[in-house]
């Protein structure tokens, strides 16, 4: 049975879901949430943390597309301080999904029916707005995105109007932060910022910085490295995750078909690297081939395991998402809630409609982490983070595609020293840093850093946003 991988994870990061394509596409029939006729224009929340400002609505992209925004203004000096921007993954997941379960001002009770405080919410360290993309993700309307050249060009049309509808942020340092299929959103995004700035294209957007955390950039590096995360856990290399969930029998069989796999994705990408978004054609036969060929590879084995792919130290306990968030659909989809955010749709985590639109064009196997070098030579800093206890878009392959990145500066990134970093006085990670480029190892972090270790996610957040992450790698937490 050919084996499908779906990143649609409810965090705004990645879900699996195993199956052939049929399977696939009843799931989407399925699943596919309601739409809803949403109107251009905004609300103020009292919702988990009614001592900042909040902002939250819609901005029409097009005349069938609009994108919710939810932005909660920063704790301290917020007219100062910069704005970070969050997009999960999937592709198809909803930022809210994030907000609530990551790094946003509360968590939702079991019950679904009502909030708590997070003590290592992000809006401690800038102003943060959470953004559902692409069309139809979350509370956003509309349908049709399917590959990076519309997720960036429709974001840009978004940020537009955003800065010019809060002309505020203008006058600070934008951000752009996504987590696991946002590994894809966040360079073509950056990029198509960066390169309207330089063509003096509408407003200026203060760009500064970006931000992916276990995310999936480059497949034909990261995709090498499915084996030696699944036997040995990246003990050698000085990660914390178990070795033997896969079996060396296995593993064996994994590393034999691996060949097979970068073939697959070298054709995928053949006419579109080094910049895939610049209008070559994407040959989405050779990269669905591609795709059932390099995930049957890395995902098949590592399921039979009954482990959890964003956790390997834990089992996969609810259904096929493995974790259970059921409380924040509960949560958002209550009357009281949408109407203080200004909502008449039916909120669901994932939109598999967006996934399989994402698989079947193409895009899953796209390298983007071409779009990288020139931004870095123009001075905006980069932070690739991955917790070390993740299978799905392990640290050993992001970190491998980090140094064998070709820049400018790349001799010296690779011959940078892996520092010991530290929160409270404990070592909590490692960091790889030089000329605007930066490499975070976070121990004993799953696939969602701001879940499993909140207090070090903050930190490396507030030391990023500031200028300070690569500068001062023992600094306490000052937020």
């Amino acid at each position: 049975m050919a084996l499908r991988l779906l990143l649609a994870l409810p965090l705004a990061n990645a879900q699996l879901l195993f199956g052939n394509v049929s399977t696939l596409q009843e799931l989407a029939q399925a699943t596919q949430p309601e739409d809803a006729q949403a109107t251009e224009g905004f609300t103020h929340p009292q919702l988990c943390d009614s001592s900042v400002n909040q902002t939250a609505g819609y901005i029409s992209i097009n005349p069938i597309t609009k994108y919710f925004f939810w932005l909660f203004e920063a704790k301290t000096n917020p007219a100062d301080a910069p704005l970070l921007m969050w997009l999960s993954g999937g592709p198809g997941c909803s930022s809210q999904l994030a907000l609530f379960a990551e790094n946003g001002p509360c968590k939702v009770s079991k019950d679904g029916q009502s909030t708590y405080t997070n003590p290592h919410s992000w809006h401690n360290a800038a102003n943060v707005i959470w953004v559902d993309q692409p069309a139809g993700v979350g509370f956003s309307t509309g349908i049709g995105t399917h590959n990076e050249k519309g997720v960036a060009d429709n974001m840009f049309v978004f940020l537009q109007k955003f800065f010019q509808e809060f002309p505020q942020y203008q006058k600070t340092k934008f951000f752009v932060f996504g987590e696991s299929y946002a590994g894809h959103y966040v360079p073509a995004i950056t990029h198509r910022i960066w390169s309207g700035n330089k063509a003096s294209e509408g407003l200026h957007i203060p760009l500064a910085g970006l931000a992916i955390g276990n995310g999936l950039t480059d497949p034909l590096e990261q995709y090498k490295w499915y084996p030696e995360m699944a036997h040995f856990g990246g003990q050698k290399e000085g990660g914390h995750a178990p070795a033997n969930v896969v079996s060396k029998g296995d593993y064996y069989i994994m590393k034999g078909l691996v060949p097979i796999c970068e073939l697959g994705i070298v054709a995928c990408n053949r006419g579109v690297d080094p910049d895939p978004t610049s209008g070559g054609v994407v040959n989405a036969t050779a990269c669905f081939a591609a795709y059932d060929a390099c995930n049957f590879m890395a995902i098949m084995p590592y399921e039979l395991t009954g482990k959890n792919p964003y956790d390997m130290r834990i089992p996969c306990s609810h259904g096929k998402l493995c974790y259970d968030f059921d409380m924040i659909g509960t949560y958002l989809n209550k009357p009281e809630v949408q109407q203080q955010l200004g909502v008449s749709k039916k909120w669901g985590s994932c939109n598999y409609v967006v996934d399989l639109s994402f698989v079947t064009a193409g895009d899953w196997l796209v390298r983007y982490q071409g779009l990288l070098p020139e931004l870095l030579k123009d001075g905006i800093d980069v932070l690739i983070y991955a917790g070390d206890v993740d299978y799905i878009c392990n640290w050993l392959g992001n970190k491998a595609w980090t140094t064998k990145l070709d820049w400018e500066h790349s001799a010296d990134f690779q011959k940078a020293e892996d520092k010991e970093w530290q929160v409270s006085g404990k070592t909590v990670g490692k960091l790889r840093s030089s000329n605007h480029l930066n490499f975070m190892q976070v121990f004993e972090a799953g696939h969602m850093v701001p879940m499993d270790q909140p207090e070090v996610a903050l930190k490396m957040v507030a030391d990023f946003v500031n200028g300070k992450l690569g500068k001062s790698a023992t600094e306490e937490l000052v937020v």
